[in-house]
């Protein structure tokens, strides 16, 4: 796969991303598996995985300001 942004390839990696919930509620998911460029700072984040991303941001509480998740398939 290629890069939306550079043309460069893209790898698949992990990393650890912020989800803005709401006004005062940030989730970071820890272990996140996502394509990742060889050239430049562009992501990717795969549909099946993105579904589980949006399970664990709706299981998280909107009351804590800041909560971290590692991801598992």
């Amino acid at each position: 796969m290629r890069c939306r942004v550079c043309g460069g390839l893209m790898q698949r990696g992990v990393t650890d991303l912020p989800f803005k919930q709401s006004d005062r509620s940030i989730v970071v998911i820890k272990n996140l598996p996502v394509l990742l460029c060889e050239n430049c700072t562009e992501y990717s984040v795969e549909d099946p995985v993105m579904a589980t991303v949006e399970q664990i941001l709706d299981a998280a509480d909107e009351a804590a300001e800041l909560s971290v998740v590692k991801y598992a398939a």
